[in-house]
């Protein structure tokens, strides 16, 4: 008796099973897609929180928004803790933006152009606690110290130099 022939896909079932299975496949990887989608758009909408947050921050507090510092550095320690905590939103509105627009610059420039009143300040704090810069990411780390660097905020004086 000979055997009966058969074609390769029978051998994983009829053509029906296969294209069940293709779909289903593709509907996995669909899925797969729209969740990715949904934590961008979520890492977007809290980065655009946050620089919301920091924005309205800034409008309530100008005086921390374009700090005299050496006014600030003679003032109460409540006011010195104060404009800690507001240059420390700032630096987490721009680490927030900078990851969820990688591709944008404007957020860039925005976070360049506001960072530069706080420089003197974050030089010093550095100096004098080197873990502070720690507690943000290496980007974020990367840009306030190249920042620095370009407007002569460097140690020990820590002035801003022409630029």
């Amino acid at each position: 008796m000979s055997q009966p022939s058969f074609f390769w896909w029978q051998k994983y079932g009829t053509l029906a099973q296969m294209a069940q299975a293709a779909v289903a496949l593709l509907g996995f990887v669909a899925i797969l897609f729209q969740i990715n989608e949904i934590r961008s758009n979520n890492r977007a909408t809290s980065a655009r929180q946050a620089f919301l947050g920091y924005t309205d921050l800034a409008f309530k507090n100008p005086k921390f928004a374009a700090p005299d510092y050496d006014v600030i550095k003679q003032g109460a320690r409540e006011q010195q803790t104060q404009y800690e905590s507001f240059v420390s939103y700032f630096l987490y509105a721009c680490e927030e933006a900078f990851n969820a627009f990688t591709d944008k610059r404007e957020w860039q420039a925005s976070c360049d152009y506001d960072l530069k009143p706080h420089l003197t300040f974050l030089c010093e704090k550095n100096k004098a606690e080197p873990t502070y810069l720690a507690t943000y990411g290496t980007e974020t780390q990367q840009w306030v110290e190249a920042s620095m660097k370009t407007a002569g905020a460097v140690p020990p004086d820590c002035k801003l130099g022409k630029t």
